[in-house]
């Protein structure tokens, strides 16, 4: 099964021009699962995870819209399966203006439920201890989606921390996790001995960027599980070459394929 996780980087940038080499990136991808990022939607017109949905083939579900000068910002997750359940979480604080949120789905593959977690958390670079009590209430949602005999919880998005941070940490469980008994595989270092990093200056959009080549995008598979139902086969990184000298992102994808069944 093929996930794909991506910040599509809101309308920033020359945002139309960047819809196209969107669409085309994901729809040679070929993904299964797609988990997306700064997703927007108008009032008034048109909503790009829809609009995705429709070009792939998909069913999606997104975050609640909240209205900022007439457009929204959330996340969305996209999938070839029939999505059965979906929940929307918000992170913490809860009473500012810039929420931040999980939004988890669970999938019918053919009889087999897959949970599903898309979650983007916040941005400063001062903001550890924030993005730190955000995986801990994702933590919870991904606790209450995970059965150690079914199939393993999938948690992917922009968690604008590198590996080493002591938020990451707390997921992989290379620090105390926030529930006892669970932790995540991080999909990358499983099948790469790069760096991977999705926030590069080889993107033109970071020709001025202050902090560059970092990873901040994960895919993240849930433990204990039975193995090898949900082993990373491989994972890469997408949106990379240019769609008619467009770059798509101010990230790179996430690309990971994963073991899909549990006798192998």
């Amino acid at each position: 099964m093929r996930l794909v996780t991506w910040n599509l980087w809101w309308r920033f940038g020359d945002w139309e021009p960047r819809q196209p080499a969107i669409s085309r990136t994901l729809e040679a991808l070929d993904a299964d699962v797609v988990c997306m990022q700064e997703v927007w939607s108008s009032e008034n017109g048109p909503d790009q995870a829809d609009e995705l949905a429709k070009v792939l083939g998909m069913h999606y579900v997104r975050t609640p819209e909240r209205w900022w000068k007439g457009h929204s910002f959330g996340n969305a997750i996209l999938s070839k399966y029939p999505i059965i359940e979906t929940e929307s979480i918000q992170l913490p604080p809860t009473d500012g203006p810039g929420a931040r949120w999980a939004l988890s789905a669970l999938l019918d593959r053919h009889g087999t439920h897959i949970p599903v977690v898309c979650t983007h958390l916040d941005y400063r670079f001062d903001q550890s201890q924030r993005r730190q009590e955000q995986v801990k209430t994702i933590f919870e949602l991904v606790a209450s989606k995970h059965d150690p005999e079914g199939h393993p919880v999938l948690l992917a998005g922009d968690f604008n921390a590198t590996p080493n941070s002591a938020e990451i940490r707390m997921i992989t469980g290379e620090a105390p996790t926030p529930v006892e008994g669970l932790a995540m595989t991080d999909a990358w270092p499983q099948c790469n001995d790069t760096p991977g990093w999705t926030w590069d200056k080889k993107n033109p959009y970071l020709a001025e960027a202050t902090w560059p080549q970092r990873r901040l995008d994960y895919v993240f598979v849930s433990w204990p599980r039975p193995a090898p139902l949900g082993n990373i086969e491989s994972a890469h990184l997408a949106g990379v070459e240019p769609v008619d000298g467009v770059t798509a992102s101010d990230h790179w994808a996430v690309v990971v394929d994963l073991v899909d069944n549990s006798t192998s």
